[in-house]
């Protein structure tokens, strides 16, 4: 296979032959010249051909500039080809600066004439056809954008000595609780379980003797929840650390990591973000500001927002207004909301012996939960206890338990959702937008 010339390299190519591939963005059929929008995973291009039209004096026509031009006429938008031409450079061309001179088009496929989405089709619709919608330069960017996070994360954890895990997403049982599951026939009339978080197998990480590790995979979750912000399918980001003396540990680890991911991000997209999205990329100052969620409630009580909830959490508008009061006083977009009570957290989240309180947070972006990270309890009588307490038989958790019969370092962690993340930092109203391919209650497909 011959190297490909990309888009993004021909302003620094000489003037002279070239070939490009991609597929059509817009055809401009005038009398005297054709003009096509030429784009690829890099940027667009104009092609440009001098028309050549019938008369009735059919030998003065030149027949391959004819059929050339007849060519162009035809071209759907959407159809691949590749493109031999000459290249010139032009500063008049307001895209790029450059234009391809068509000498010969090679159709890859051609496309139908008819598109199914427009540019005004509703979401839904645009999810139904997808692999369409992703061609566009904005959604394009959301996904380069992705890889440079993930990028700067697995970085900023392999030069830190990290172990990158690959965790089942097939279990025997439950992996928390048995809420949110989804069921999956197996061998022999078993039942298996997707898994809803690595959690239960970073710990055993740990007690493995692994120190640190990360995983970044999907998680599953049978939800019906039809919010902005929820699916049942998603990228989890996880992180777990041995020998920590607090959940404080593994908030400076996440709040570090983040800083230096978004700082990548602003690097190598921010001003592509702020042509695409209008959002100015902000890279969070540390630390980042640290709220106790009875303060947290008060402070929300006092904005004139009453929680309905019942259980002592704050709600999503509850969320947007603690993110409101940090923005206003603090400047910042992220807030650790900590000090949780433990009917409101997992049984396996560690409690501090002086408030009865979990040693866990969770972190809030631009108003919106993106994380939960705790120090887990790692004694395994006091376990058994907790998981009583939470209605849970702990002989349903012998599995997990066994983890922490034969010795276990003090350890915590995070899970952060990938696609919540990406939604605030670009401005996003929906995770939707920012996922490859969504599932949800209603979607399966494509």
């Amino acid at each position: 296979m011959s190297e490909r010339v990309l888009v993004q390299q021909l302003k620094s190519l000489p003037a002279g032959p070239v070939s490009v591939s991609g597929w059509v963005e817009t055809v401009r059929d005038q009398k005297k010249v054709q003009f096509v929008v030429l784009r690829d995973e890099t940027g667009a291009v104009q092609l440009v051909n001098p028309a050549t039209r019938p008369s009735e004096d059919a030998g003065e026509q030149d027949a391959t500039a004819l059929a050339l031009t007849e060519t162009i006429g035809a071209l759907a938008n959407g159809t691949f080809l590749t493109v031999h031409g000459e290249l010139k450079h032009d500063e008049r061309v307001k895209l790029g600066g450059v234009e391809i001179r068509i000498g010969e088009l090679e159709i890859a496929a051609a496309a139908n004439p008819e598109t199914p989405i427009a540019a005004d089709s509703g979401l839904d619709k645009r999810m139904d056809w997808r692999f369409l919608d992703l061609r566009q330069r904005r959604n394009n960017l959301i996904f380069r954008v992705q890889t440079t996070l993930e990028h700067a994360m697995r970085t900023y954890w392999v030069e830190r000595d990290y172990i990158e895990i690959h965790s089942p997403k097939l279990m025997a049982s439950p992996s928390e609780s048995n809420a949110e599951l989804f069921e999956v026939p197996y061998f022999e009339d078993k039942t298996a379980y997707l898994a809803q978080s690595p959690q239960f197998f970073k710990q055993m990480a740990q007690v493995a003797g692994f120190g640190k590790i990360f995983e970044i995979a999907p998680a599953f979750r049978a939800d019906p929840s039809f919010t902005s912000r929820h699916a049942t399918e998603f990228t989890s980001v996880d992180a777990e650390i041995s020998w920590i003396d607090s959940h404080e540990d593994v908030a400076r680890m996440q709040e570090e990591l983040l800083q230096t991911a978004i700082q990548a991000v602003k690097d190598k997209h921010g001003d592509e973000i702020q042509e695409l999205f209008g959002v100015d990329v902000q890279v969070p100052s540390l630390p980042f500001p640290r709220i106790p969620l009875a303060e947290a409630r008060d402070i929300v009580a006092a904005r004139g927002y009453e929680i309905p909830r019942t259980d002592g959490d704050l709600d999503p508008e509850g969320e947007r207004q603690i993110a409101a009061h940090v923005s206003e006083t603090y400047g910042h977009q992220f807030v650790f909301i900590a000090d949780y009570h433990p009917e409101i957290r997992a049984f396996y989240h560690m409690r501090d012996p002086e408030t009865g309180l979990t040693k866990s947070y969770d972190l809030l972006f631009n108003g919106v939960e993106i994380t939960t990270g705790a120090q887990r309890e790692h004694r395994v009588d006091v376990l058994v206890e907790q998981a009583k307490e939470k209605g849970l038989d702990p002989e349903h958790l012998d599995f997990y338990l066994d983890f922490f019969r034969f010795g276990a370092p003090p350890h915590g962690g995070f899970g952060m959702g990938l696609a919540r993340v990406l939604m605030l930092l670009l401005g996003e109203s929906s995770i939707r937008e920012v996922t490859y391919l969504f599932r949800g209650p209603t979607r399966l497909a494509p």
